[in-house]
């Protein structure tokens, strides 16, 4: 099954959201943010909290910035916390909690001498990195033996609140088929600025937790042995933690992490200077882990209309990758999302459909695509919700798809049930083992409407991306191209975190993590 598209179109709107990304790039390169200096914070051995509760990576960094502003914090938490061990010959950790108690002032220490500082430096990170590697060496033979299921993975959500909880309907859903477990974060965890600690209950999903990540990665660990396949876990780093969030996911073996480009500006309201700059670390930390991200321009039909916007949906994918390669994620771990969500009423639906996921198939061949399910047209009727995820499945295995988040029939009605889940897991087999071949013996006509509507979903695509080369990706996100929806360059939460690099500003991951760093194989 082929579009046979225009690849003189393709590369013409690749190289402009090449030029797009180039043009914010230098603006990254030039800046760092509070949550990325508390990730090298994090990186260089400190994690907990103070006797009130604060993480004390926000207390270093926040003390930095009580010593001299954004002109201090420029220079990096990592200069400055690599200069008090060296000076004092304390650890990380336990120069980060007199910082917190008031013991230590790191203003009155005197600069160490620059090779033992770099020294000190380089052998706190180079630890963190051979742990990071070693987690990503470990699930690569996983992936090997016992192995993984065949492609599309089913992925599906728990989202108690609780972690333990969350653990039993995951081993559950493992057991009813499932390959992809992702914990939903609690409600508004993207708009906080800091990590919560430790093992957190939450509300409309679980905290996102160092704590809550290792739990739920050794229970799929011990119920991925006793089926017989490696189980992947999924969370967000998302938000104003971003990067934060990416480093304890590659610290306690995470497989993907949603790590969009730009879904925090457009739906959560969160400075797109602060955003655009965590994401380049967070998914340089995630390159280097093995970490798959999966982008989120499924939401951009939440709010748009599918028959009018799709061009939209591809314009993004356009520029997340190209954000991505900059970060050296290559493209077998850049999920691309893109969604099922053209209304049951509408004639010849499913056409439409299999022409906007076969294009993405055939645009981006080495991308491991996130297929999303069609939960906008739900409306509490269960049995025609399952029929047309059912015809969502059926999208999925003839174009290719990779990673497949399930429908659940009772979706607009409650939270799933776990009987819920198995009825979405064998729907899903059913028809992905009933027509496992089709994609094989089906051609397109290169004159019908498949390949029509396709062909005009990737002009359109290259006229916008061409439209935002020349004026910029910030006047095009203030002018609302997309979703619908316009944001300030000066407006959102979290802009005040922003600073200016100063000269020798110092972070040791940019060069140990960065592009070409990766320790291993990618996943394919």
């Amino acid at each position: 099954m082929r579009l046979a598209i225009d690849q003189a179109l393709v590369a013409k709107a690749r190289s402009a959201a090449r030029q797009i990304t180039g043009e914010v790039q230098q603006y990254i390169a030039a800046h760092t943010t509070t949550s990325i200096e508390r990730t090298v914070v994090r990186l260089l051995g400190v994690d907990g909290v103070d006797a009130d509760g604060v993480p004390l990576p926000n207390r270093l960094v926040d003390a930095i910035l009580a010593l001299g502003g954004k002109e201090a914090l420029g220079r990096g938490a990592a200069w400055w916390l690599a200069n008090a061990v060296t000076v004092t010959g304390q650890t990380a950790q336990d120069v980060a909690a007199a910082v917190a108690t008031g013991a230590l002032d790191l203003g009155a220490l005197p600069p160490g001498q620059e090779a033992a500082v770099s020294g000190t430096l380089q052998g706190l990170a180079g630890g963190t990195c051979d742990r990071i590697a070693a987690n990503r060496r470990r699930r690569e033979a996983l992936r090997v033996s016992p192995g993984m299921a065949r492609k599309p993975w089913f992925y599906v959500i728990v989202a108690t609140g609780n972690i333990h909880e969350d653990i039993v309907q995951a081993k559950a859903a493992v057991k009813q088929g499932a390959d992809i477990i992702a914990v939903i974060r609690t409600t508004a965890q993207s708009l906080l600025d800091y990590v919560p600690y430790g093992v957190q209950e939450g509300y409309g999903g679980t905290p996102a937790t160092q704590a809550n990540f290792r739990l739920m990665r050794a229970a799929l660990d011990e119920v991925g042995t006793e089926v017989g396949r490696y189980i992947m876990q999924v969370n967000y780093c998302s938000g104003l933690c971003m990067p934060e969030i990416a480093a304890i996911g590659a610290l306690e073996g995470l497989d993907m992490m949603l790590n969009d480009a730009m879904y925090g500006i457009l739906f959560r309201d969160i400075n797109m200077e602060r955003t655009f700059i965590d994401q380049f670390f967070s998914r340089l930390i995630n390159a280097y882990a093995g970490i798959i991200i999966n982008t989120g321009e499924d939401n951009y039909m939440t709010v748009d209309d599918p028959l009018t916007a799709a061009h939209t949906v591809l314009a993004s994918q356009f520029i997340n990758e190209q954000f991505a390669l900059r970060s050296g994620l290559p493209p077998q771990q850049i999920g691309l999302g893109h969604v099922f969500s053209i209304g049951p009423g509408v004639e010849d639906g499913l056409l439409l459909e299999l022409a906007q996921a076969q294009l993405t198939r055939e645009v981006f061949p080495d991308a491991l695509l996130k297929y999303m399910p069609p939960t906008k047209a739900s409306t509490g009727n269960i049995f025609l919700t399952h029929l047309v995820d059912g015809l969502f499945t059926l999208a999925a295995v003839l174009t290719g798809q990779d990673i497949q988040l399930l429908g659940m029939l009772t979706e607009a009605v409650h939270t799933p049930h776990i009987h819920d889940r198995y009825l979405a897991l064998e729907g899903a087999r059913y028809i992905a083992n009933a027509t496992w071949h089709l994609r094989h013996e089906v051609s397109l006509d290169a004159d019908g409407r498949i390949a029509s509507r396709a062909h005009a979903v990737l002009a359109k695509a290259g006229a916008l991306l061409a439209e935002i080369a020349a004026g910029g990706l910030w006047d095009a996100l203030a002018v609302g191209k997309f979703a619908g929806i316009s944001r300030a360059r000066e407006g959102g939460k979290g802009r005040d975190g922003v600073v200016p690099k100063g000269e020798g500003y110092l972070n040791p991951f940019l060069e140990l993590m960065g592009p070409g760093r990766g320790p291993g194989e990618t996943l394919a």
